[in-house]
């Protein structure tokens, strides 16, 4: 008796041993695994020039952090997901990130219809998005406490064009947009502003997308006497509508919003169409100096041409960069990859980013209010087949 006794004793002793092992292993295996941060970005469809180049902003990022220790003493991984320029697309690439790949934060989705379409997801799972690039008003009204942007919304961005209204000598202006959130948002937005300084507003004008032929709506704003034309869409568009304005002999001052324009870009595929027009931008790699931080600009501009990425897509690659740091910071500030615990770190951080500070103050209904930061914004035109600084926005 007393030897069975003794032996159920011994075997429950091993038997907790080994549990104890197991934890214990898992817990090391838990904490040399890599800290998952997804990403939801176009790589496919119409505007997958831009998703491409915010990717390799984020995979510069990723190998910068890894470079200096990781973070939390862990690696960082990325795992990419393409949205196909779709809003369905983002909703089921971002539910994927979150129940098959267990990723505790997102960045995405760059256009404004494919954030809002993923949205509902993080607040059904409870998994914050770190915002790169899109601008409508309504992803930070519209009340989901897990979002965080760093890019600006029309609002923001038309306060920041603001004080060159007047040095732009603008009489009326027309407004031709993509046909989506963003581009709704940003007429709304511009169109506020110009009112806001006794202008008058002539035509508004949409296009599709992945439309190719805008002839229609120029012979529209052709007929309304305005003297400048806020144009808003990617830049494989805003090439055509270049293009073709000139054939049609549109006479016009264009201004492009949304910081998606890549004046470099436009330059090589527009080329004479593109003499003259002004844009609003986010990061000047043509004058890394002059960004908040200088140092960190250029070490960015470096190491984008040391890996062969091409320059034009710099104006949006730093975003990528930016979002993956912000995530980063807030899985240090937080001490692990949880969700909830990310979340709630992503207000206490305060870092410089290439585009300058980032810190989130809160937008939205109360007790569901998103983060929203309030990034720099720059101006500058194409003279003489170069990207300069107009003369008013010189400093």
């Amino acid at each position: 008796m007393r030897k069975r006794w003794f032996l159920s004793i011994l075997t429950v002793g091993v038997i907790a041993a080994f549990v104890g092992s197991v934890v214990i292993g898992l817990d090391v295996a838990r904490a040399q695994a890599p800290v998952r941060i997804g990403v939801i970005e176009p790589l496919s469809g119409p505007v997958a020039a831009s998703g491409n180049y915010i990717r390799m902003g984020a995979e510069i990022a990723r190998d910068w952090l890894n470079a200096k220790g990781g973070v939390l003493g862990r690696k960082v991984e990325l795992v990419i997901e393409d949205n196909k320029s779709d809003p369905k697309e983002a909703a089921s690439a971002a539910e994927k990130l979150i129940v098959r790949d267990k990723v505790p934060a997102i960045m995405g989705a760059w256009g404004s219809s494919m954030t809002l379409a993923a949205m509902p997801k993080l607040e059904e799972y409870g998994v914050p998005m770190v915002v790169e690039t899109s601008s409508a008003a309504s992803i930070t009204k519209r009340g989901n406490p897990w979002i965080f942007r760093i890019s600006p919304p029309s609002e923001m961005e038309a306060v920041g064009l603001e004080p060159y209204v007047d040095k732009l000598a603008i009489k009326k202006a027309d407004f031709l947009a993509v046909n989506t959130d963003w581009g709704r948002g940003s007429i709304q937005a511009f169109g506020d502003l110009l009112k806001k300084k006794g202008l008058p507003v002539g035509a508004a004008e949409f296009m599709e997308q992945s439309a190719t032929d805008m002839n229609a709506q120029i012979t529209k704003i052709k007929t309304t006497g305005g003297d400048t034309l806020f144009l808003t869409t990617a830049v494989e568009q805003i090439t055509l509508v270049l293009k073709q304005a000139q054939e049609q002999r549109l006479s016009r001052k264009i201004v492009t919003t949304g910081g998606s324009s890549s004046p470099t870009q436009l330059i090589k595929q527009a080329g004479a169409a593109a003499e003259g027009t002004y844009h609003i931008v986010f990061f000047m790699p043509w004058f890394p100096e002059s960004m908040p931080d200088g140092k960190l600009a250029t070490a960015f501009v470096d190491e984008w041409a040391k890996r062969g990425n091409p320059f034009e897509g710099l104006t949006e690659g730093f975003r990528g960069h930016d979002g993956i740091v912000t995530i980063a910071e807030a899985v240090k500030v937080a001490g692990k990859d949880d969700p909830k615990a990310v979340r709630d770190a992503l207000w206490r951080v305060n870092l410089t980013g290439v585009n300058g500070p980032i810190h989130f103050e809160k937008d939205g209904p109360a007790g569901k209010e998103s983060g929203q930061s309030k990034p720099s914004i720059f101006i500058v035109q194409i003279r003489d087949g170069k990207v300069a600084l107009p003369e008013f926005a010189r400093k």
